[in-house]
Order: structure tokens, then sequence, then C-alpha cells
């Protein structure tokens, strides 16, 4: 369902299953190594600038391996669907929409997209960033055989000719258009 259920420190082997329990731990350890701070100039929902300074390092921690885990099990395009749901979620949040009909059509949204997001992924904390070292997933959508360049399969570099050709018809179309207003045509 996307959600952590356990964080497992390698280093120690300090194990960590409730949710608050969970995050709290990714606090300590981020803050430890000085991730999740950030420093910026925002637009506030009035229109005005302001600065905010933000220090959440268990929600970065979390959200990087959440995201590594999204791009190994959800298709590219739920994925990329998903994206503009994160941002739209996050507006409706920060101007205090969450009682909305529109945000719970956006929670209903995301939640239906992590339907298939389960899997277990490793990090490294080092020096403010987080550093994935590995995922896996048994609803995984990589296929190692598959995209292989080694390893004859269902899929040869000769098929993506076509797929290039087609792509490239908008391309040369926009480059005429550039070229023939550039000369007064």
């Amino acid at each position: 369902s996307g959600l952590p259920v356990s964080v497992k420190n390698l280093g120690d082997n300090t194990t960590k299953t409730d949710p608050l329990g969970i995050f709290s731990y990714m606090n300590e350890l981020g803050g430890k190594h000085a991730i999740g701070r950030i420093d910026i100039v925002e637009n506030r929902f009035i229109g005005m600038k302001s600065r905010g300074l933000y220090e959440t390092p268990g929600g970065t921690i979390l959200l990087a391996a959440h995201v590594d885990i999204e791009l190994f099990t959800l298709d590219k395009e739920v994925r990329k669907i998903k994206r503009n749901l994160d941002i739209t979620f996050s507006e409706q949040v920060y101007k205090g929409f969450w009682f909305s009909p529109e945000c719970e059509f956006t929670r209903s949204c995301i939640q239906k997209s992590q339907d298939h997001v389960t899997g277990s992924v490793t990090v490294k904390l080092y020096k403010g960033g987080v550093y994935i070292l590995g995922r896996e997933s048994p609803l995984s959508l990589y296929n190692a055989e598959l995209v292989s360049m080694d390893v004859q399969g269902d899929y040869e570099p000769t098929d993506a000719g076509g797929f290039i050709k087609i792509n490239a018809l908008r391309l040369q179309e926009y480059c005429r258009l550039r070229q023939n207003s550039a000369s007064g045509k």
C-alpha cells in the first residue's frame, strides 16, 4: 500500500515497526547526518514571498526510499500522473483544503496509485545525502532480461527505429517552423 512497515539499521540491527517509531528513528538518524534541512524563499498563499526554514530528516529519508520503490513498481505513465498529484495534494494541504472534495479526490487517486507499491529499499545516509544502494519488490516492473543489450529477448534495439522516426516528426516540423519564422515566411 506504499506505507513504510519497518526500518532496520544494518549497522546495529535496530528495528522499528510502528509508524511513530519509524518516523522518530529516521528523524534521529537523519538529524545526525544533516539530512532534510532547507532554507528557501517561497510564495505564500496570499501572494507574498517569505523565507522558510524547514527541517524534516525522517520525511526526507522516507520520501527518498518511497520514490525509489515507486520508480521500480509503478508504470511510467501512472508515475507521471502521481508526481502531478503530489504537487496538487501539497498545494491543497498548504492552503487548508484537507476537507475539501477536491483534496478527498486527490487522496483517493494517490491511494489507488499505491496498490502495487511494495518492497524494500536500502539507503545510506552520509553528509546531508540519502543514497539508494538497492531495492527489491515482488511487484517490480523491472525486467533485466527484457532490457539487456547482451541477451536476445523480446525487445531488440532495432525495434526502436520506427519509434524514433515517429517522435522525430514533430521535432522536424518545429525546426521547419522556426526556420520559416526566422526567414519571414
